[in-house]
């Protein structure tokens, strides 16, 4: 497919804003398929996998045709479990942000249904909802729904695993017939089909097939850490490892302008490679990267398209892919030419089913691995800083530092105790400081 931007799809000023604000530089496989057929007023069917961005793909047209000045509910998104129904609604909160006045509000049980039917009175624009806190909202008569021109069906395999056929019936009867009808799928079984056949209008059917997953043959792992711990497992990685050169991975260009700058105020030396880089510029940065004058190369998936360097000795996912091809696209950037590599994954949160889904769909298991432990960190730099000492030894002229080690031995030390005390400084200096890390040049930028 051909790459474009999000400006190409023709999108309104407010929305192009907002995802410029979040920092994607294109479209995902099925946005760029499906915002223009949903714009189009078709009915969908639309299969792709949690994690491709297909929130945004149904998200953005049925945005783009809200009157926020009209209280009524003008959209209906059904989601299996309420962990995707407040995910799909903080999504579309951030879409929305220069939409003017939109009320977005998620309807699901074990949350006081009296709080929900509060904000219903007031107006609600769309409203995401599980089948079964719907139903009792219709039944209850606290949820006008004769005015919604669109009803999207979220992972709707999921929802008929989980025995919410019959719901799904029951809401979409009480919908209004002229309406617009879009539902996604990770898989499309004859019963999602015969769903289709039966609600939806000559749906146009899009879909993201990915091709065989190639998964190199690297040691691939997992980290489970807070978001705002992620600098911090990162920087002790790179230490504990001490790769020559590594690529960190993420998802936004404003996350690689954040995260490249808190390395270099760590004292490594990175650069940042994304969209809104000039080919020249990009040019400069791959040319230092290429020459280990970078050793870490913080970018975004697009930005890293054509990267071709060899003995790249981690990579790291700081942000867990959007999409399974792009993590098998990212790791496969390690391990080359028959080399050893490696590629770590932080998993943060709600990040996890994105790895789930990875793993599920590229049929791989990633272990999960404890971060190494200062101790850990502190004995790795002594069993460095002593592989160094015995390379000094063997590349010889120590007559003059003997002297010196003499005159500091005196009456009182033996020669044994002044290697300890200069291998306990060495250790100390950079424990308190990445300046100087075992086996490198120093990090200072």
């Amino acid at each position: 497919m051909k790459t474009i931007s999000f400006a190409d799809l023709g999108l309104p000023e407010p929305i192009l804003h907002a995802v410029r604000d979040l920092g994607f530089e294109e479209p995902t496989p099925i946005q760029a398929l499906a915002i223009p057929v949903i714009r189009d007023g078709r009915d969908v069917v639309g299969q792709a996998h949690t994690g491709t961005g297909k929130t945004a793909a149904f998200g953005i047209p049925l945005l783009e045709r809200l009157d926020p000045g009209r209280p009524a509910v003008q959209a209906l998104v059904i989601c299996p479990t309420r962990e995707l129904a407040i995910q799909v609604s903080e999504e579309l909160r951030r879409l929305a942000r220069y939409l003017g006045p939109v009320s977005i509000l998620p309807v699901y049980g074990g949350q006081p249904i009296e709080r929900q039917v509060s904000v219903l009175k007031k107006g609600v624009h769309v409203v995401i909802a599980t089948p079964g806190r719907l139903l009792d909202h219709l039944n209850r008569g606290t949820v006008d729904l004769s005015r919604a021109q669109t009803v999207v069906l979220d992972e709707a395999d999921e929802m008929l695993d989980m025995g919410f056929a019959e719901d799904i019936e029951k809401i979409l009867s009480r919908l209004p017939k002229e309406r617009q009808n879009i539902l996604f799928s990770a898989t499309m079984s004859e019963e999602i089909l015969s769903l289709a056949r039966r609600f939806l209008r000559d749906p146009r059917i899009v879909r993201v097939v990915h091709g065989h997953l190639a998964i190199p043959v690297i040691e691939q792992r997992y980290f489970e850490v807070r978001e705002s711990e992620k600098i911090e497992v990162l920087s002790r990685l790179l230490d504990f490892y001490n790769p020559d050169i590594s690529l960190v991975f993420c998802n936004t260009k404003r996350r690689v302008e954040e995260v490249c700058s808190q390395l270099q105020a760590r004292g490594y030396l990175a650069e940042a490679l994304h969209g809104d880089m000039d080919q020249k510029e990009r040019e400069r940065v791959m040319s230092r990267f290429r020459a280990r004058t970078t050793e870490i190369l913080v970018a975004t998936d697009v930005a890293a398209r054509g990267i071709d360097v060899e003995e790249i000795g981690i990579v790291f996912n700081y942000d867990v892919p959007q999409d399974p091809e792009y993590y098998i696209h990212r790791i496969g950037r390690t391990g080359r030419a028959g080399k050893s590599g490696k590629a770590f994954t932080f998993v943060s949160g709600k990040e996890m089913w994105k790895l789930r889904e990875i793993q599920k769909y590229a049929k791989i298991r990633i272990a999960r691995h404890a971060v190494p432990a200062e101790a850990d960190l502190r004995e790795r730099r002594i069993l460095a800083i002593g592989e160094r000492i015995r390379e000094v030894i063997v590349a010889g002229g120590l007559e003059p530092f003997i002297a010196r080690v003499e005159q500091v031995m005196g009456e009182d030390h033996t020669s044994l105790e002044v290697a300890a005390a200069l291998l306990k400084m060495q250790a100390g200096v950079v424990e308190s400081s990445r300046q100087q890390r075992p086996g490198k040049k120093a990090g200072r930028i």
